[in-house]
């Protein structure tokens, strides 16, 4: 790997450039083919090759009736360690798809295309996706997306012709696709929701699908529970995935944990994907989510190959994971587990950290003045439950303060992060 280490700043092996490099290997793409209403995938760095940026000689690829590509969790406008360019990673999983041997029909985005939702980083993203090679882009939103005006500039520009806060459907060559949302009215302690209202939709709109359908749903957060200690799930899921019950073959894509997982239950296979911008740890490893910065030579156990064969008599697709060099994942998160929690470096004082508000219970007088320090490398949005007080979104650094002049207790939590909770009582 010395050869990609050019200017070595931060003595930990690689600088930024030599970084871009070791990233633009990473699988942060899915080509999935329709044959016949069998779904198969590839993840793209396994089919294209890093040098060349050809197909690699020995993977055979049969064109079959269509093809789609899946990328996920760019998070235009993040700068961190774990990843200082976002925009160059992108472009990287953009050559993959432009190196295909074929176009693909269209390419599905699922969601966190910003990483504050400022329309300067919807521009920035926008200029970059002219240049993939497909007829159309479909997209569902992620939290980061609804950040600072609750959806509007990403409805105004994604969502036209869709439903509610971004909903809809399309079908393609037989095949009925399915866009979800549940990024949107997060609650306290809970994990993502989809809401009355689209469920209904989702029902009425299944209806008219032949139980011989093949069916592919995709959203943002996970609709199983990968990890709901860090808000990896969806509420109301059962419901919606009780509609799909009576389809031969369905398939659910999703984004948000930023790593490969797959799950086969009863007809349905979930598939998560990697993504864009950085990887997260695999749940549980670390204290809490968030980005992790991974060293060059550990990238590439990040990697591996999804395969997806339908079997025709059981109706169920089965996913077999094969990484690119298999290893203790332990590793990948020394540095994130060893991030000790900061104390209040204050009076009155909340620090974020670790996805964690540290006091979670705070005790001040009426009068007082509280202040939320994020020292995370992800955004956070302090939320009060009953809307009495709110920051905007909280990028590392920032601070959010706010005036406590009656007695009372105050539940808050993270809107972006609803597992985070805590309570400031007042005497």
């Amino acid at each position: 790997m010395g050869k990609y280490i050019e200017h070595n700043h931060n003595h930990d092996g690689i600088d930024r450039r030599g970084f871009l490099k070791c990233m633009a290997w990473a699988g942060t793409g899915v080509i999935w083919f329709m044959h016949s209403g069998v779904l198969k995938s590839a993840g793209l760095s396994q089919i294209i090759d890093k040098t060349t940026g050809k197909i690699r000689s020995n993977i055979n690829i049969a064109k079959g009736d269509f093809t789609f590509v899946q990328i996920s969790d760019s998070h235009i406008g993040f700068n961190k360690d774990a990843n200082p360019d976002v925009v160059g990673t992108l472009q990287a999983a953009i050559s993959k798809i432009n190196a295909l041997p074929y176009s693909p029909s269209f390419v599905i985005h699922t969601g966190d295309l910003s990483h504050l939702s400022k329309p300067s980083e919807f521009d920035t993203l926008d200029q970059v996706l002219k240049s993939v090679k497909t007829d159309k882009i479909f997209f569902v939103p992620g939290e980061h997306d609804f950040l600072s005006d609750n959806g509007e500039q990403y409805l105004k520009r994604y969502g036209k012709g869709t439903k509610g806060s971004g909903w809809y459907s399309f079908d393609n060559k037989g095949t009925h696709f399915v866009g979800l949302v549940n990024v949107v009215n997060l609650k306290a302690g809970g994990l993502g929701i989809l809401g009355a209202e689209q469920l209904e939709w989702l029902e009425d709109d299944l209806k008219g699908q032949s139980s011989s359908t093949p069916i592919v749903v995709f959203a943002h957060i996970p609709l199983w529970s990968v990890y709901p200690q860090w808000g990896w799930g969806t509420d109301d899921s059962a419901q919606a995935l009780s509609y799909l019950k009576r389809f031969g073959s369905v398939t659910v894509l999703n984004g948000h944990i930023h790593q490969n997982i797959q799950k086969i239950e009863g007809n349905i296979t979930f598939h998560t994907v990697m993504s864009t911008a950085f990887p997260q740890p695999i749940p549980g490893t670390a204290p809490a989510p968030g980005p992790m910065k991974v060293p060059a030579e550990r990238l590439r156990t990040l990697l591996g190959l999804s395969s997806i064969n339908y079997m025709e008599h059981m109706h169920t697709l089965a996913i077999i994971d094969t990484p690119l060099i298999s290893s203790s994942m332990d590793s990948m998160n020394e540095e994130k587990s060893e991030k000790a929690d900061t104390k209040p470096s204050g009076k009155n004082t909340v620090v974020i950290e670790n996805f964690s508000f540290n006091p979670k219970e705070l005790v001040v007088s009426a009068g007082s003045v509280v202040t939320w320090i994020n020292n995370d490398d992800s955004p956070h949005f302090v939320l009060s439950t009953d809307k009495f007080f709110s920051s905007t979104a909280m990028d590392t650094n920032d601070k959010f303060t706010f005036k406590f002049s009656t007695p009372g207790n105050y539940k808050y939590f993270c809107k972006i992060h609803p597992m985070m909770t805590g309570t400031i009582i007042v005497k």
